[in-house]
């Protein structure tokens, strides 16, 4: 798989996991598009709060099912669910960080990061979609160009088959010469 494949299917596994986090009533959810240069161990951090530390674990326990479920990725590793006041799952190109909310303010993750872009769900989901349609328009756009039939564009084909067409009939006439001059030359 490329690089480019390989960050479109992180995105969406990131995407998938927000919707999770979203279904299960996780506030102020976001996501750090973290810089390359900065950060050599993962592409995204995935932030959402929870309420209280059962909230905590059913958000990480639905971003686990999901993802398991959808697409058979597992985290590489979890940490701190027995207690549930951050729960930090590492799916190596991104990690998710379940928080309650005074954890969050107290961490505050978001200025740790300064050179991240963060990005609400809404805004990760619509630039998916935008790279999604120029994929398939790119894609699209290969197929287009491509020859009709073994590299003969399809004008050549219908000259080419004009050609054949005007090519047949002189050799019918030929033959149709030829065998009236043998007639004849018999007679």
């Amino acid at each position: 798989m490329s690089t480019t494949e390989t960050q479109k299917q992180t995105r969406i596994l990131v995407q998938a996991a927000a919707a999770a986090c979203e279904d299960k009533k996780g506030e102020d959810t976001r996501i750090l598009e973290l810089n390359p240069i900065d950060s050599g161990l993962s592409d995204f951090f995935l932030i959402t709060s929870a309420t209280n530390d059962r909230q905590a674990i059913a958000i990480a326990d639905e971003v686990e099912y999901r993802l398991k479920k959808d697409f058979s990725v597992m985290p590489h590793s979890v940490e701190g669910r027995r207690r549930g006041d951050w729960i930090l799952l590492d799916y190596v190109d991104f990690v998710v960080h379940v928080f309650l909310t005074e954890r969050r303010a107290f961490y505050d993750i978001e200025r740790l990061r300064k050179s991240a872009r963060p990005l609400t769900p809404a805004e990760f989901d619509a630039e998916l979609k935008v790279a999604l349609a120029a994929k398939t328009r790119a894609a699209r756009g290969k197929a287009d160009k491509k020859p009709a039939d073994k590299g003969t564009p399809a004008k050549a084909k219908k000259a080419t088959g004009r050609k054949v067409a005007v090519a047949k009939k002189v050799s019918v006439k030929a033959a149709t010469r030829s065998s009236a001059r043998k007639s004849a030359t018999k007679h």
